[in-house]
């Protein structure tokens, strides 16, 4: 067995008392001493942070690095410009998914590809196929720069007392900017994987990346683990890799389309060229086998990803992510001191079902119904649960 890498944040979560799990062949922190729920919540009404410096960062360069780009990958690279992100798929040649990305700009003759980090050696052998075919070069940087994710509704006035009110990014979804804190550079994205109405992702050179840690905790942010990060995305209905993505519960590939923000991520304008299974991609784009359904269970218990999903006597699907969840009651548009929860997930359904539907939970069969959204991520502050 090989030795589980770790991010320089590592000394932090073992010294705050974090149980430390493999994750993706990365040490990581699974949650602290006051747990997934209560880190969760803090999130929603507060602020709180991420290492996720354990995700593969590329640098991406040469003279035909969009060209390249628009071959490996869905999205339509050309209309990128300068401080500015968007995310993306990277197709299998079947029409699935080797794994889904977000690019970054924040320079013009550059561009910088963050992966899921147990997929990183996975996607860079996977662009070594097409590689020779263009004047692109790929560096994986992984261990160079640091990233933290600030998320919840105080994270700007943190980041904000940090910059000396200097502005992180524009007010965008996907802005970018570089940003002086403390006599510190760092890069910033608009962008984040909670669903927080507020929330950036910082880059920073490793060697200070404890720095900018231990400051965000003495303004007000709280260490969150990976528990909580999953049951945030899972409210925030974002899929992840090996769930939504990638092979269902039988080992069949998932199409791209099945996922919903796939219209999102995969680009037919004429300027995107020829990219790879443009068609079998355009194909899916009318309809799905099967499609990836936000759900949540009416009995008592709690989904877990793999449960069986049965409409009267037919099997119809799985669940592909599932767990408790807590929330906030909201009177008006604040959060109050009284809590929440409920068991929620997404579905890998087939197409015609639409309800009736009950989850096989230990043998019985639980409840449960196809619902639009789990949460609410309008309001200027706060994300608020649809219960």
């Amino acid at each position: 067995m090989s030795e589980l890498k770790r991010t320089p944040l590592y000394d932090a979560h073992v010294a705050a008392g974090a149980t430390m799990v493999d994750f993706g062949g990365w040490e990581m922190p699974i949650q602290y001493p006051a747990g997934i729920l209560a880190e969760h919540l803090y999130d929603r009404k507060h602020c709180g942070i991420f290492d996720v410096s354990h995700m593969g960062r590329i640098l991406v360069e040469g003279s035909e690095r969009v060209a390249f780009l628009q071959k490996v990958l869905t999205s339509n690279v050309a209309a990128l410009k300068p401080g500015r992100a968007q995310y993306c798929m990277i197709p299998t040649e079947t029409g699935g998914a080797v794994d889904d990305a977000y690019l970054y700009m924040f320079e013009e003759d550059k561009y910088l590809l963050i992966v899921n980090a147990s997929n990183t050696d996975k996607d860079l052998a996977h662009f070594a196929k097409y590689l020779p075919d263009y004047d692109c070069r790929l560096t994986n940087i992984t261990d160079i720069y640091s990233s933290i994710a600030v998320q919840g509704p105080d994270a700007e006035t943190i980041l904000k007392t940090l910059s000396g009110g200097a502005e992180i990014t524009g007010p965008r979804k996907n802005d970018l900017g570089e940003v002086m804190m403390e006599g510190h550079v760092v890069r910033a994205s608009k962008t984040g994987y909670t669903g927080d109405p507020t929330g950036w992702e910082l880059f920073i050179d490793a060697k200070d990346v404890r720095w900018l840690w231990n400051r965000l905790i003495e303004l007000g942010a709280k260490p969150t683990g990976l528990g909580a990060r999953d049951t945030l995305r899972l409210e925030a209905g974002l899929p992840l890799y090996g769930h939504e993505l990638g092979e269902d519960a039988s080992g069949k590939e998932i199409p791209i389309f099945a996922v919903s923000l796939a219209r999102f991520a995969v680009s037919f304008k004429e300027e995107k060229g020829d990219f790879i299974a443009k068609d079998i991609l355009a194909a899916q784009r009318d309809a799905t086998e099967k499609r990836i359904v936000p759900i949540a269970l009416v009995d008592r218990g709690v989904m877990r990803a793999g449960m069986e999903i049965y409409a009267g006597d037919r099997h119809v699907g799985w669940v592909t992510s599932g767990t408790m969840v807590p929330y906030y009651v909201f009177e008006g548009e604040e959060p109050t001191e009284k809590t929440g929860k409920r068991s929620i997930g997404f579905a890998y359904l087939d197409r015609d079902v639409t309800d009736g539907i009950t989850v096989d939970v230990r043998g019985k069969r639980l409840k449960a119904r196809l619902v639009e959204k789990h949460m609410d991520q309008t309001g200027p502050k706060y994300g608020k649960a649809i219960v």
